[in-house]
C-alpha cells in the first residue's frame, strides 16, 4: 500500500510539472497584465499580438473587437491565468473551486471541449490552450457567435450576449440570470466597456494596422 500511495504521488509530481513547463514554454511574456487595461489602443500597442489575435476573431465570427475584448476584461482581468476562488469549509479551509472555468476568457471546461470540437470540424486542428491569449479570444468570438445563431442576438447586443456567456445557452433560454440583480449589473458594465473599447479602438485601428508603427518609438 505504501509503494502505491508513493507511486501516485510520484506520478501526479510528474504530471504537475510537465503542466507547469508547458505553462512556462508556450505563455511566456503573454501572461503579463496590460499597464493601461483601461485603455485598448495602450493594449494593443503594448502587445501587438493581441491586436493580430483580436482582428483575426474579427474576421472569422465577425465579432467587434471592442465587445470581444470587454468580454475578456471583464472575466479575467486579463490574467492568463485566472480560476474562480476555491469554496472554504467552515469558512477557512481550502476546497474545491466554484467551477472549472480557467484563464483569459474563463471558459469551462465542457464548453471549451465543444470549441474545440467545432474547430476541428472546421479543419483546425492545432492545440489550444486556454491560458493562450489567441486561443482564448478566439473562443469568445466563437462563442458570441453560436449566441447569435442559438438565441436570435445581433452581435452588437452586449448585455445580452454577455448574460448567454454567463449562464449558457440554456440558462439563458430559460431567463435564470432574471433573478440575479447582480449579474444584469455586470451585464451593463460590460455593454458600457465594451463601446469604450470600440470607441477608443475607432481613433487608433488605421495606425495600428500600420505594422512599421510598432518599430518607432512611442
Amino acid at each position: 500500500m505504501a509503494n502505491f500511495i508513493m507511486s501516485s504521488t510520484r506520478t501526479r509530481l510528474i504530471n504537475t510539472t510537465g503542466i507547469l513547463v508547458i505553462l512556462l514554454l508556450t505563455s511566456g511574456c503573454a501572461t503579463s497584465i496590460p499597464s493601461s487595461p483601461e485603455d485598448l489602443c495602450g493594449i494593443f500597442g503594448e502587445k501587438r499580438s493581441w491586436f493580430l489575435a483580436a482582428n483575426r476573431t474579427r474576421d472569422r465570427w465577425n465579432a467587434p473587437i471592442g465587445i470581444t475584448m470587454a468580454f475578456i476584461y471583464q472575466e479575467s482581468g486579463y490574467k492568463a491565468l485566472a480560476r474562480p476562488k476555491r469554496e472554504k469549509i467552515f469558512g477557512i479551509i481550502p476546497w474545491r473551486r466554484q467551477s472549472t472555468a480557467l484563464g483569459y476568457a474563463q471558459a469551462i471546461d465542457s464548453t471549451w471541449k465543444q470549441y474545440i470540437n467545432d474547430a476541428k470540424v472546421l479543419g483546425d486542428w492545432g492545440p489550444k490552450y486556454r491560458f493562450n491569449f489567441n486561443d482564448a479570444v478566439d473562443f469568445v468570438g466563437w462563442y458570441n457567435y453560436q449566441s447569435q445563431k442559438q438565441l436570435a442576438l445581433s452581435r452588437t447586443e452586449v448585455r445580452n450576449l454577455y448574460l448567454a456567456y454567463h449562464e449558457g445557452w440554456n440558462g439563458y433560454k430559460n431567463g435564470t440570470y432574471k433573478k440575479k440583480r447582480w449579474l444584469i449589473n455586470v451585464a451593463d458594465k460590460v455593454d458600457a466597456r465594451a463601446r469604450l473599447y470600440q470607441t477608443q479602438y475607432l481613433k487608433c485601428k488605421h495606425k495600428l494596422s500600420r505594422w512599421y508603427d510598432f518599430l518607432l518609438p512611442s
